[in-house]
């Protein structure tokens, strides 16, 4: 189990599993909101702790509600809402990595998937090669 916390601890996530991947998106959500997503099923993601939460206004139908720390502001998960839960079910919730100890997530796969170019139809692209978290990064 893989333990995760806000940076006052007010929020608390355990989760069931190690992550596959982690995408650092330069989307403007994401980048704006300082996470970097892996995403679970929401039954293997425990929530310790009051959260508040933003969904996009620049948007009619958001899917995500973005969850933060009312005290120390960290951007903590996110929940689909309740549009895209009746649409797609609830199959999926990300999480910050960034919350994580870097030691913890050494062996798995960092991502930058290129969403500013992304419009949700097709494949996301990438704006440059992954690499190993833990393992020297040789890309300047």
């Amino acid at each position: 189990m893989l333990q995760l916390s806000c940076l006052c601890g007010q929020v608390r996530i355990a989760l069931k599993q190690r992550p596959d991947f982690v995408n650092e998106c330069n989307c403007t959500l994401c980048s704006k909101s300082g996470a970097h997503w892996s995403y679970f099923h929401p039954s293997d993601v425990e929530i310790e702790g009051e959260t508040s939460q933003y969904s996009r206004q620049d948007k009619d139908d958001p899917a995500a509600s973005v969850h933060f720390c009312p005290d120390c502001g960290s951007t903590t998960h996110f929940t689909l809402t309740e549009s895209a839960i009746s649409r797609f079910g609830n199959v999926q919730s990300g999480v910050n990595m960034l919350l994580a100890d870097e030691s913890d997530l050494a062996g798995v796969e960092l991502r930058y998937p290129d969403g500013r170019a992304w419009f949700g139809e097709t494949d996301f692209g990438y704006v440059r090669e992954p690499r190993i978290i833990g393992q020297k990064d040789t890309q300047p």
